[in-house]
């Protein structure tokens, strides 16, 4: 039997909370209910947060619009560390030069498009450009034919040696109570599997995105990976990547995983939280 704890009094015993989007925050709805209720207690006593998400389909400043639009006004673009980031990072880095393919929409390209870097859709690669195409990023699940386009990546990365960065590395994601839809991560590895690549990724379970949040906060603070905590929802990414980055996690049953299903999961994985919550979300009665 599962030990559900309480998701205030965990919360407690921690300076900095880095909490996953998808699945913890918002859900196929909208706004988790009562999810603002969490941020005005982290505020009122005082303790720190960070957003860190494998969304790569927007700027931190495009996603902390979009909480502002469903009535998160907590939420900053200063507290938003995506996955994309990191691939912006190394592409600043590594790629000087040359076209940039992406798949994904053109708010998603906003990382590489402030890289300095010439930006293309996949879709607009053809035989005139192709041998200008230095680098590969998948950024998006939406923004692109399925058909023809995942069709050219295959293509082009047999033709090409280039580095395909993968900057969400995210399988899957709920549409609603019961299904969900490929993410940009799983058509990633299916095309790696095809073309027998090994791909760049971003993203949780990554530790590089974890180190990537705790140097933010350790540039004007002395932090220790103790008083800090990671709650996410799935246990493949959230909760394996906390666990190996050294800090405690919390599952929460309000996304991909399902109540029903995690002891199981927990037990064939060997992925297990520190704590079990039912959402992150405090109650308004708790709030004083």
């Amino acid at each position: 039997m599962l030990k559900i704890d309480n998701f205030k009094s965990i919360i407690d015993k921690y300076e900095v909370v880095f909490f996953d989007a998808f699945g913890v925050l918002k859900n196929y709805k909208g706004l988790l209910p009562g999810i603002e209720n969490t941020f005005s207690y982290i505020e009122s006593q005082k303790k720190e947060y960070y957003i860190v998400t494998n969304d790569a389909s927007r700027s931190p400043a495009q996603l902390a619009d979009s909480y502002h639009r469903l009535g998160l006004k907590a939420v900053s673009s200063e507290r938003i560390v995506s996955s994309g980031m990191l691939a912006k990072e190394y592409l600043d880095l590594k790629v000087h030069d040359g076209i940039v393919a992406y798949l994904g929409t053109e708010n998603s390209a906003h990382y590489i498009d402030s890289s300095g870097l010439h930006t293309l859709p996949v879709s607009a690669i053809n035989e005139s450009n192709i041998e200008k195409v230095n680098a590969l990023v998948f950024l998006d699940d939406e923004g692109f034919d399925w058909f023809r386009d995942l069709n050219l990546v295959v293509n082009l990365l047999r033709r090409r040696p280039i580095p395909a960065i993968v900057a969400n590395t995210d399988y899957a994601y709920p549409v609603n109570k019961n299904d969900v839809s490929i993410a940009i991560g799983g058509v990633a590895r299916m095309i790696e599997n095809i073309v027998g690549r090994e791909f760049i990724r971003f993203g949780k379970p990554d530790s590089q995105m974890f180190m990537f949040a705790y140097d933010l906060i350790r540039e004007y603070r002395p932090i220790s990976k103790k008083e800090i905590v990671m709650v996410g929802d799935t246990l493949y990414t959230d909760i394996l990547g906390g666990n190996k980055f050294g800090l405690d996690t919390v599952l929460v049953f309000s996304g991909n995983t399902l109540q029903k299903d995690a002891e199981t999961s927990m037990t064939t994985t060997g992925i297990v939280p520190t704590y079990i919550c039912e959402s992150a979300v405090v109650d308004s009665g708790m709030i004083f």
